[in-house]
């Protein structure tokens, strides 16, 4: 780690991400020289908690960014338009968790394990992207099979947590529980359908063609982060009753011979990734599990026997943390070791 402090910013740091992001700072020991909290005027008189102090949460203005070196942003994408230029032009280097930068041909879209090396792309304008947490899970375990074997063509379906929707889901998702369990009343504001007990197949809005905004994103970034555009992808996201964890099941077929043994091998050496695959014994990944945990865990690996080249694995891991803030400080800590 560097020996040169940051003066460091997070912007949207009472929610849930941000909130994790300032966990994941102290947990790191990441080398904050002072940490500014930054939110709309609504969370204006919050404090929050940074290495046992308590730091006022201020109003994200475009003057907000004078003196910082690196913001971690987990606002929503319209905020991330609006403020990450400002912070870029008072030369302060954003990492954006919204979708807003993630598919501009000048901004860097990183996974540290995967495509380091694109963080130096932050001159370009500033800004680097985080990609989408479901994305973020699944080319860990992708990258180090498209290195040896090329990836022809991905097929994915995610099981994802309403926490990957914020605060206000985790909430309905609770009293929803409690409100079937209690035979009393409940309402759905968040969903346009009851959470608790049930499946639903639509993440984000549906566009023409008739996949999600979701579903796209994990082929578009996928292919960008991979740094090949000849790679298959197709998806099936679905919003399940779990509050923390977002699961995937990935078949993937490769233009060289594959085997299961082969890639357990393989993926037991890559760095971010714990393979978990004794089915005999019931150890497969779960949620429950990846919960609280920065690793990508992998299991049930299994040749699939309908074509040639092909392989199925179960992918679980904690959307806030590394699908999301671990990632975003992750990428600060090469900005801070290499760059800055």
């Amino acid at each position: 780690m560097s020996s040169r402090k940051f003066n460091v910013a997070v912007a949207g740091a009472t929610g849930v991400v941000g909130n994790q992001m300032i966990a994941c700072l102290e947990e790191r020991n990441f080398p904050v020289k002072s940490l500014k909290l930054l939110a709309s005027s609504r969370s204006l008189g919050q404090k929050l908690k940074f290495r046992g102090e308590s730091i006022d949460v201020e109003e994200l203005t475009e003057r907000s960014f004078k003196d910082m070196d690196i913001a971690l942003f987990s606002a929503g994408g319209g905020t991330s338009e609006k403020f990450a230029p400002f912070a870029a032009q008072d030369g302060c280097v954003v990492v954006d968790n919204s979708s807003a930068w993630r598919m501009d041909p000048e901004v860097p879209l990183v996974v540290p394990e995967v495509n380091a090396h694109a963080i130096e792309q932050y001159k370009n304008k500033g800004i680097i992207a985080n990609p989408n947490c479901s994305t973020i899970q699944m080319v860990v375990p992708l990258y180090p099979l498209h290195k040896k074997y090329k990836i022809k063509r991905v097929v994915v379906s995610t099981y994802q947590s309403v926490s990957g929707t914020g605060k206000e889901a985790i909430d309905e998702l609770d009293s929803q529980i409690r409100g079937i369990l209690n035979f009393k009343e409940f309402q759905s504001k968040v969903y346009p359908h009851t959470i608790a007990f049930n499946c639903l197949p639509h993440i984000d809005v549906f566009l023409d063609n008739g996949y999600t905004k979701e579903e796209m994103k994990m082929v578009y970034e996928t292919r960008k982060i991979l740094e090949d555009d000849s790679i298959g992808v197709t998806s099936t996201t679905v919003r399940v009753p779990v509050f923390y964890g977002h699961s995937e099941s990935i078949n993937v077929e490769t233009e060289k011979k594959i085997s299961a043994a082969e890639v357990k091998s393989l993926l037991e050496k890559m760095p971010g990734v714990q393979v978990v695959d004794d089915p005999k014994n019931n150890l497969y990944p779960l949620a429950i599990e990846a919960a609280g945990n920065d690793q990508i865990f992998v299991g049930r690996l299994r040749d699939d026997d309908s074509i040639p080249n092909g392989i199925n694995m179960w992918v679980v891991a904690d959307n806030i943390r590394k699908g999301a803030s671990t990632n975003a400080v992750q990428i600060a800590e090469v900005l801070a070791n290499e760059y800055l």
